[in-house]
């Protein structure tokens, strides 16, 4: 090669190593906005099994997003601060995002933190959609959640720009997350056991220490945001008034050491058997202790990150069937008797409560002529998407790489820590974030196959057969491995 066509290459390449453009020439651009969701006093609240409507705000509801624009694909996330994504709002979100920015509705990904001081929308989403919702300031706030949550979207579009990013995680090291569920000498397990109790054995499963962490610069190092993702459950705040939970005060930490404009978006950590209450105490974790404490590991650590070299964005999703549990005439009509005793204020059951609302949702899902008038009967759980499915249920696994060194997976449902683990495990990239509760909530909980044989309180909440957690667990591992072998 002539010397000056090897200067010239010389000078392009660091160039380019210097500017963080992608393998093909052209840089990742990255945007991020946010909008604000939060309801109207009155409005339903979710998180358990008797309505309660919202009394006031303690803090306000957001969604939060991020697109990155490669050179050959574009995707984006979106996440808000409710209990779930109904597969209804996640459709209604993505086709109007994904109209107004050109990217593929299947590279574009609308995720739930989980916040049990957040509406419950779904009754009042279908009749939006079927245009029988008789209170308009109800059907107000539905058009409101989905046109800021696609316009947050659409704005993170319209603002990306050249960009630096930075990766690592971090390990929790003051106590904030432990496995709510006990192996008990009896051989059963149980949740939300104390290690006073002496027929307490053992957790019955591990936590995740882990922090994974992106964070995004402008090429003059100025901060714009940051992604974090921990499996540590929401619910920690309680009461009637709107609040998104601990997440609100790791971003209040952030914007202290950054600047007001930061926007942290939270990713909640597979932690359907993880809680905030620690059993070895009997007092529990504050809200603000929680996330001052998680947002004070994530600033701390901020210097450690990696800077990715080149990196490109890489999208990869498939549809997983997910075999639905059973349900009978017999067993609906039964639970339409426990419905209706708990909503004269008798005293049912805990488990009876919650697997009569489970079996109500099955008969919706499952059967096209359905054995009961549901929506007289349960609120959360009512779907236009999934009504009269059948007996499975079509649930996306989405991977969003990032070069050969991030990679963000998505998946459906409250899913347990081990699930997540094992899929970071057997990732080839270095960081690996697995986000829960991604465009369909209805599976409720995803336990691994062991804890079925269990029980308990996530067991009986569960919509789906043992061996779906190890399904989405295969999915991801094999769009990973995908992803990372550029097929």
């Amino acid at each position: 090669m002539p010397i000056l066509h090897l200067l010239t290459a010389v000078v392009f390449f660091g160039l380019t190593l210097l500017s963080g453009v992608t393998s093909a020439g052209e840089p990742l651009r990255v945007g991020l906005a946010e909008a604000d969701i939060t309801p109207p006093i009155g409005f339903p609240m979710a998180g358990y099994y008797h309505e309660r409507l919202a009394e006031g705000v303690i803090d306000p509801l957001k969604a939060r997003a991020i697109v990155f624009r490669g050179s050959q694909e574009s995707a984006a996330w979106v996440v808000c601060d409710l209990i779930g994504i109904s597969a209804d709002l996640g459709r209604a979100i993505r086709t109007r995002a994904s109209e107004k920015t050109g990217i593929p509705v299947s590279n574009i990904v609308v995720s739930a933190t989980h916040s049990h001081t957040a509406p419950d929308y779904t009754k009042e989403l279908v009749r939006f959609l079927d245009k029988t919702n008789p209170d308009p300031i109800r059907a107000g706030y539905i058009e409101k959640l989905i046109v800021a949550t696609s316009e947050a979207i659409t704005r993170a579009s319209e603002s990306a720009e050249n960009s630096v990013l930075e990766a690592g995680s971090a390990m929790q090291q003051t106590p904030v997350s432990f496995n709510r569920r006990f192996v008990m000498r009896d051989g059963s397990v149980r949740t939300w056991m104390n290690l006073k109790n002496p027929d307490v054995v053992r957790a019955a499963g591990p936590i995740d220490p882990e922090i994974g962490l992106l964070n995004v610069r402008r090429p003059d190092g100025t901060p714009r945001g940051i992604i974090s993702n921990f499996a540590l459950h929401l619910d920690t705040v309680g009461g009637a008034k709107w609040s998104a939970d601990y997440p609100y005060f790791i971003e209040q930490s952030l914007r202290k050491a950054t600047g007001p404009e930061f926007i942290s978006l939270f990713g909640t950590g597979c932690c359907g058997d993880i809680n905030h209450s620690d059993p070895g105490r009997a007092e529990r974790n504050k809200v603000d202790f929680i996330g001052n404490a998680i947002g004070e590991t994530i600033v701390k650590s901020l210097p450690a990150l990696k800077k990715l070299e080149n990196p490109d964005v890489i999208v990869k999703s498939r549809i997983v069937p997910l075999r639905l549990q059973d349900v009978t005439r017999e067993e609906v009509a039964k639970s339409i008797q426990i419905v209706e005793a708990a909503r004269r204020k008798e005293k049912v059951d805990f488990l009876e409560h919650v697997t009569a609302y489970k079996k109500l949702m099955l008969d919706h899902w499952r059967n096209k002529d359905s054995f009961a008038n549901t929506e007289e009967y349960i609120t959360w759980g009512l779907s236009r998407s999934f009504s009269g499915i059948g007996d499975s249920l079509p649930v996306e696994v989405t991977v969003i790489c990032l070069g050969h060194d991030v990679a963000i997976v998505y998946l459906p449902g409250e899913v347990f820590v081990e699930l997540g683990l094992a899929i970071k495990q057997a990732s080839p990239f270095r960081t690996t974030l697995v986000v829960e509760l991604s465009n369909c909530v209805e599976t409720i909980y995803i336990p691994n196959r062991a804890a079925y044989a269990g029980g308990s309180y996530e067991v009986t909440n569960s919509a789906t057969q043992p061996g779906s957690g190890e399904m989405l667990v295969e999915a991801a591992i094999s769009l990973l491995r995908e992803a990372a072998s550029g097929r």
